[in-house]
């Protein structure tokens, strides 16, 4: 189902919102998917029909404004340019996924709960952002990403992720994001406190592949396990 965005945050204020899954309001965890340059928040949450739907996920795609001067773009430049190059996107697109997990907290779906995923500019994305609103998360998958800027600054004083589950995956060759930058990213995080698992690819073309998919099932089903556990102990109490 796809949806107009009701959310005031800045230029991608008009972009879509994409959804299937569970409805927010009787969901008890969550993915958000966030697509990459050009692409729609549909195509990012096509990846939905890889992964198990017997775990009771809500999946919201946000969307980049199609009416910008870089359409379907978070933001305009390379995730390597300077931070300031790349404003008022970035800020924007910052503030798109805060809304969305605004949206989900107001239905009682909090952090630990919630998944984030993205592909290339929305992989970028997404570790900005966790960097940036540093919790513990339910996870983080980073499908050919890294943090954006033209260095990676410490974070030191950023808080913590606390043992956020962080995956990176990329190929050794990537056009767009250097094996470096996916290097200097996970050594930012595990500073951070995340556990940061990295799998590089050999020769992997600009895509997404089975064995990427398989680490975000396997933190879909640690995700719902744990919830499950802890709904079955409130009980036994209340009981």
């Amino acid at each position: 189902m796809t949806l107009p965005n009701q959310m005031s945050d800045g230029i991608h204020a008009d972009g879509r919102v994409a959804r299937a899954g569970e409805a927010p309001e009787t969901a008890a965890r969550a993915m958000v998917l966030i697509h990459g340059r050009g692409a729609t928040p549909e195509s990012i949450l096509a990846l939905v029909d890889e992964l198990p739907d017997d775990l009771g996920f809500a999946f919201v795609a946000p969307g980049a404004s199609e009416n910008t001067s870089h359409p379907r773009s978070w933001y305009p430049r390379s995730f390597l340019a300077p931070v300031e190059d790349n404003e008022p996107g970035l800020s924007s697109a910052l503030a798109r996924i805060d809304a969305t997990v605004a949206e989900l907290q107001n239905f009682g779906i909090e952090p630990p709960s919630i998944l984030l995923l993205g592909f290339s500019q929305g992989a970028c994305l997404a570790l900005e952002y966790a960097a940036r609103r540093a919790r513990r998360w339910g996870g983080l998958a980073a499908l050919t990403g890294g943090l954006i800027g033209d260095h990676v600054a410490a974070r030191d004083d950023a808080g913590t992720l606390d043992g956020t589950p962080v995956f990176l995956g990329c190929s050794d060759r990537d056009p767009h994001v250097p094996l470096s930058r996916v290097n200097e990213s996970e050594a930012v995080l595990r500073r951070m406190g995340a556990r940061v698992e990295k799998r590089i690819y050999p020769g992997l073309p600009h895509i997404v592949v089975r064995d990427e998919l398989d680490w975000v099932e396997s933190a879909m089903r640690r995700i719902a396990g744990r919830l499950r556990h802890d709904e079955a102990v409130a009980a036994a109490d209340a009981g």
